[in-house]
């Protein structure tokens, strides 16, 4: 390797910076460096429902975040509860009987200087016994202060009131699970409604397995079946569903309870099993052995949500009236189960609107009412379990992450810096919504609509996206798929060159092509073909000249074109078409192009209207990407300088400092007048996502690089309603944004268009661990270092 001398300064070869960088800690951050968040609260091997929450909570903050902080646990114990913890994350313990224990903590997080924030997962239990302890520790601890209220109870006497806002005026911030939560404290706490956080309890994504598929998998084909889960004990109140199962067997005898979960450690520690010997008591009392199973054990996560997804109805039956959350209770809504619960707090708040039932505490009769009701009416089960999922999607764990993220970057006094982790590419979505002809344009959830046909605009974006897929990667396995795509645009060619775009579940072409103007979707077919020609020497042969064919039958239909985005689509496809085959009329037709979009652009533009048109509507950012492109290919200042200059105002309307919000697509933005603010979809975002690539290619502005992850960020949570908007349990993207929730149908057009994105941006922070902003930082100081005399 050669090396070289300048000025009297020694340059030194690549491999010996490397060891230089390691040296000076600058290949990245190393995370004993990063700044710390200490999380005390139960913990497993401890059984219990804080212990997990907290174990998912941090899992999802770690998946979700890269270089951002490093999530330790303090791990709360007792005199007769004690453990042994081999997950190096726990780096102290916290033994809740000894008054010593808080004082000890205390002074280790204050020596701690790279501990910037504390998060108490708070029940009152927890610290029953050593309550003036917990107080001193609270105000003894110097660093920010977040607290979880996993309880909220309404009507406190002078007593308990004082030791409440004793936490209450000590912390930086707060957080309840539910808006009953935040409402007593406002009422019955007297605490400022701004200073607290309502996150939900957090659930899990699941694919929604098919149910009968489930219960052959289980031993239950055949069966109705009813469930209830967690760690048992007697204030689950299991006792009043047995009671009411004789009246629901009567009228369904294949009725099967599954009472899934083991005694509750610290119940057994106490009590042993007298609880569950009460249970089995009163089931041969009943004569309900053969409609009732006990799932005894502490059941893993995955196999727990499959009980959960081949239930009929959920029963939550808690006889506590303040019990403001239950993590059972959520983890069933979003599982997909109709629920019939008690009205806690949580269950009233959730339930509302259809989509669940209640029952007054302990009333076994109105709880067999209820779910007799239910069996008999399918489709209102089917009602409750699409509403819950709609209402359940935002406390995915994901979403959980983002919201306490955000809260404790604040709360740290910006002394955390959040950078989001990029997921893992999974095809796995788009391979289940491809049949042999074509991919199918929607889904009910994740699951593959048939019924909704295909459409040539959803397998153009697929072929590109395999073809992208496939360039980085030569995975041999998307080539079917590829020539599946392909074989569907020949499939819509008509002899003449034209593409028709809709064709149903039948494989016939339906009226809509008929009364629907078709030029944006010849445009989105001829860029899939001409990227198609432009991967020619890396495909099998016969994709380049099959694409090619198709492309040049088409081409001279496209002469009569004016409408802009089929214009700036047709415009891709030349681009890639030049780069594969050298073709006279390439330029005839880009010069064609590009001067049309010039002159719409001096017509409707001004001072302070950079645009094409009088509005901005859907896919915007191909206008001036395709001017550029025309640019590229020509060497024109004037579409460079237009490109520019459009792509640049479009931005100004659609970035702030830190985020993107695309143009609705329920109230484009007229000249003039104000904007919608929601109805954001993601083919938006990753147009704009691929257009800043070729501009920061063209014109090497760093603004572009920073926008360009902002934009994927926005499928991260980095947006308005700060929700993921993809599914990595899936691989599918939620087809938008709307007012409150995304819209958790995961159809062709915003899958693929997320999978466009993830694989544009991976030459620049594609890595999972790998940020822009790190990358950047890691290039700054190289540099640095080359400056270096060593």
């Amino acid at each position: 390797m050669k090396t070289r001398k300048s000025a009297g300064k020694k340059f030194q070869p690549y491999n010996t910076l490397i060891e230089q960088l390691a040296a000076h800690n600058i290949m990245g951050q190393n995370p004993e460096n990063l700044p710390e968040i200490l999380v005390l609260t139960t913990f497993p091997p401890r059984q219990c429902g804080i212990a997990t929450y907290s174990q998912d909570l941090i899992k999802a903050l770690n998946d979700h975040y890269v270089d951002s902080f490093s999530i330790k646990v303090c791990a709360l114990e007792t005199n007769k509860e004690q453990h042994s913890y081999d997950d190096p994350s726990v780096k102290y313990t916290l033994n809740t009987s000894e008054p010593s224990s808080y004082e000890t903590l205390a002074k280790s997080i204050n020596a701690d200087e790279n501990l910037k924030v504390v998060l108490i997962q708070h029940e009152f239990g927890l610290f029953h016994e050593t309550v003036k302890d917990f107080n001193n520790f609270v105000d003894a601890v110097e660093k920010p202060l977040t607290v979880v209220f996993h309880t909220v109870l309404p009507n406190p006497n002078e007593e308990f009131k004082s030791n409440v806002q004793h936490i209450l005026n000590r912390v930086d911030s707060l957080i309840v699970m539910t808006n009953n939560a935040a409402d007593i404290l406002v009422r019955d706490y007297i605490i400022d409604r701004d200073k607290i956080a309502v996150i939900p309890h957090g659930t899990h994504l699941v694919a929604h397995t098919d149910k009968n598929e489930l219960k052959r998998k289980y031993g239950f084909e055949g069966r109705t079946v009813l469930s209830t889960f967690g760690l048992l004990s007697s204030g689950k109140s299991i006792e009043t569903t047995l009671d009411a199962l004789p009246k629901v067997i009567d009228k369904t005898p294949d009725t099967l309870f599954l009472i899934i979960g083991k005694t509750h450690p610290t119940v057994a520690l106490n009590e042993g099993e007298a609880y569950r010997e009460s249970l089995i008591a009163k089931i041969n009392e009943l004569g309900i052995q053969d409609n009732v199973q006990f799932i005894n054990k502490y059941v893993d996560l995955q196999e727990l949500l499959e009980y959960l997804q081949l239930t009929d109805i959920y029963v939550f039956s808690s006889k506590d009236p303040n019990q403001a959350v239950s993590g059972t209770f959520a983890y069933a809504l979003s599982c997909g189960c109709p629920i019939i619960s008690t009205p806690i707090p949580h269950a009233k708040e959730v339930l509302a609107g259809d989509t669940g039932m209640t029952f007054d505490f302990g009333n076994s009769e109105q709880l067999a009412d209820a779910i007799n009701t239910l069996l008999f009416d399918v489709e209102r089960r089917t009602t409750m379990v699409l509403n819950g999922l709609h209402k359940i999607i935002h406390t995915a764990w994901e979403n959980s992450a983002v919201g306490h993220a955000k809260l404790l970057e604040k709360t740290a006094n910006g002394s955390i810096r959040l950078q989001y982790r990029n997921p893992d590419v999974n095809l796995q979505h788009i391979k289940n919504m491809t049949t042999d002809f074509g991919m199918l344009q929607f889904s009910r959830l994740n699951r593959p609509d048939i019924h909704s046909g295909y459409t040539i605009d959803d397998n153009a974006r697929a072929l590109i996206a395999m073809c992208q897929h496939y360039k980085s990667y030569r995975d041999q396995s998307v080539l079917p798929y590829i020539s599946t795509y392909l074989n569907f645009i020949d499939f819509c060619q008509s002899n003449d060159g034209r593409f028709l775009n809709y064709v149903d579940y039948n494989r016939n072409f339906t009226d809509q092509n008929k009364n629907e103007n078709l030029e944006d979707s010849s445009g989105r077919a001829m860029w899939a073909l001409g990227y198609v020609v432009s991967l020619g020497k890396i495909l099998p042969e016969g994709f380049g000249k099959k694409a090619e064919a198709m492309f040049q039958r088409s081409l001279p239909l496209t002469r009569n074109v004016y409408s802009t985005r089929a214009m700036a689509f047709t415009i891709k496809g030349l681009y890639y078409y030049n780069r594969g085959v050298i073709d006279a009329d390439t330029m005839i037709y880009i010069k064609l192009f590009a001067d049309r979009l010039v002159q719409m652009y001096r017509h409707e533009s001004d001072e302070d209207w950079q645009w094409f048109e009088g509005y901005l509507t859907y896919a915007n950012s191909v206008l001036p990407e395709a001017l550029l492109l025309c640019y590229t290919i020509t060497g024109n200042e004037t579409y460079k300088e237009i490109a520019k200059e459009s792509f640049d105002f479009l931005l100004s309307q659609t970035f702030d400092e830190s985020s993107i919000q695309v143009i609705s697509n329920r109230s484009w933005l007229v000249r003039g007048k104000s904007r919608g603010n929601y109805g954001e979809q993601p083919i938006d975002v990753a147009y704009t996502i691929l257009a800043l690539r070729k501009f920061h290619d063209i014109f090497k502005d760093e603004d572009y690089l920073n926008k360009m992850e902002m934009a994927f960020n926005w499928f991260l949570g980095n947006n308005r309603l700060h929700q993921v908007v993809y599914n990595p349990c899936t691989g599918g993207c939620f087809d938008g944004m709307e007012e409150q929730n995304v819209n958790l149908n995961q159809g062709a057009e915003s899958t693929v268009s997320y999978l466009m994105a993830r694989l544009t941006i991976s030459k620049y922070f594609g890595n999972p661990n790998m940020t822009y902003f790190r990358r950047k930082q890691r290039a700054a100081k190289i540099a640095a270092l080359r400056q270096m005399e060593f």
